[in-house]
């Protein structure tokens, strides 16, 4: 059974005295007209899907080809055009995007002229799981999908709006900060124009575990958004002390890969289930869960996703593969064929009867918690890039890794095309420093390469003492 649309309540009235039916504002019939097709387009079936996915990408690689100095030469290298691409064999033979690829690429890789009613741009800048940090130019229309999926979520797993809603995880500025972090009237942008809501709270992840349970269990909230890892962390830090969470109802999960013994902690410990979400920030939401099953839906409607072998073919149910995704409604950074660095584990058609295509769960992504030498456990917010945006003197870092070696020292490992100064050697220092909340000893080692991890996936932070700290300070009375 799925909620219907018309279920919403929608603050925003045009019409003065009138009470039901609601009529929406224009910014509310936009979102809802999106959300009345989603319902709907859920439950295509496979072959109606990539008929409808053709369009979008049609247009979405012709305008790549007429704007985008590096699609065409892309393309014209490959022997393509935009009306040759028919089969999948045509689109298979679209070089795959790397991060390397985009960085080389430079500014000849974005569209020099995004359609204007897609409205005004904005920056971001992302190292995503890589340590290869590429700038993304994103507009009004690819925030409205991301909205609008955000918003379909909440219905898919029937959450209660008048609830209140937690989040603990990387926010710039330092707004959020514990030990109070921030209060909200709402849940955010993504439901304000559509329905009203209760009030939210924000931590900042830095916050230790010992900051956040208190924190958390004076908000009374409902709903919790925060990280894999750091959930586990929760979990063990409630068990070991016989704490409970009365008023939560759901966890939600992203950013990072969700194991199952995280599931089953949260579960065994808290008595709650997690709902886990797949998103980039080079894309936005890839898949969301199923509500009714633990494998995910890819939100097919806002990416084309190829899960592929080493020859570049198809995976099949069963198998696991590269992911590969195709932003469908960006048209400032057309990003096809994008190779993302994780891989994927394909699934069979969902019982619950949705032709989203199904992926039985997601490989790698997962950082370790970061030991401080007090005891305390912290979530390592790992984003130098975008945290040395504004300084004069960047450091030319192209790929990094920080790799914890005791409770004193972290390892810097960097790959850049010098040697770094003093002063952009203090510039990291002090950012580690306010990031982590601790001045570590920090080692800087200059390679070529930083190589995958034996799963094929890349982490650009990892502590060697993590494991074997947490084991021993929650082992089970």
């Amino acid at each position: 059974m799925t909620i219907p649309i018309s279920s919403l309540l929608i603050p925003n009235l045009n019409v003065p005295g009138n009470a039901w039916p609601i009529i929406p504002n224009q910014n509310s019939a936009r979102m809802l007209s999106i959300l009345f097709q989603l319902e709907q387009s859920q439950w295509l079936s496979a072959d109606d899907f990539e008929q409808v996915q053709r369009r979008q990408i049609g247009a979405l690689v012709h305008h790549a080809y007429m704007t985008s100095p590096f699609y065409r030469k892309r393309l014209d290298e490959a022997g393509l055009s935009p009306d040759r691409i028919r089969t999948p064999e045509d689109w298979r033979k679209i070089p795959l995007l790397t991060r390397d690829v985009w960085q080389m690429a430079g500014p000849e890789l974005y569209s020099t002229n995004p359609p204007p009613q897609h409205r005004k741009t904005s920056q971001l800048f992302t190292s995503g799981s890589t340590g290869k940090p590429v700038m993304v130019i994103t507009n009004a229309l690819t925030q409205l999908f991301w909205n609008a999926f955000t918003v379909r979520d909440h219905l898919w797993h029937r959450r209660n709006f008048s609830g209140k809603l937690a989040a603990i995880r990387f926010v710039s500025g330092n707004a959020c900060d514990p030990p109070h972090g921030k209060m909200g009237q709402n849940w955010g942008p993504a439901t304000a124009d559509v329905v009203k809501t209760g009030p939210s709270a924000t931590l900042h992840i830095k916050a230790g575990i010992d900051q956040q349970v208190p924190w958390l269990l004076e908000q009374n909230a409902e709903y919790l958004i925060t990280y894999p890892s750091n959930v586990y962390a929760l979990a063990r830090f409630a068990e070991d002390r016989g704490i409970r969470f009365p008023t939560l109802k759901e966890i939600r999960t992203f950013g990072e890969i969700l194991e199952p013994h995280v599931r089953e902690i949260v579960h065994r410990v808290l008595g709650l289930k997690i709902v886990d979400m797949y998103s980039s920030q080079e894309v936005g939401y890839i898949a969301l869960q199923c509500p009714e099953h633990e494998h995910y839906h890819v939100q097919s409607e806002n990416v084309l996703l190829e899960v592929i072998n080493e020859k570049g073919e198809p995976c099949q149910p069963g198998e696991i593969g590269r992911v590969v995704v195709t932003a469908l409604h960006n048209f400032a950074t057309p990003i096809i064929r994008y190779q993302i660095g994780d891989y994927a584990e394909v699934g069979s058609p969902c019982p619950c009867g949705r032709g989203l295509q199904v992926l039985n769960r997601i490989v790698g992504r997962q950082r370790n918690m970061l030991v401080l030498p007090n005891g305390e456990l912290r979530w390592p917010s790992i984003e130098v890039d975008s945290a040395l945006q504004g300084e004069q003197e960047i450091p030319p870092i192209q790929q990094f890794q920080v790799i914890q070696r005791s409770l004193e020292e972290i390892e810097a490992v960097l790959v850049t095309p010098r040697e770094l100064t003093e002063a952009e050697k203090k510039l990291l220092i002090d950012w580690f420093e306010a990031s982590f909340g601790w001045r570590f000893d920090v080692k800087f080692t200059y390679v070529d390469h930083i190589p995958s991890s034996p799963t094929g996936k890349f982490e650009d932070f990892r502590s060697d003492i993590a494991a074997q700290y947490m084991a021993s300070r929650f082992s089970s009375r």
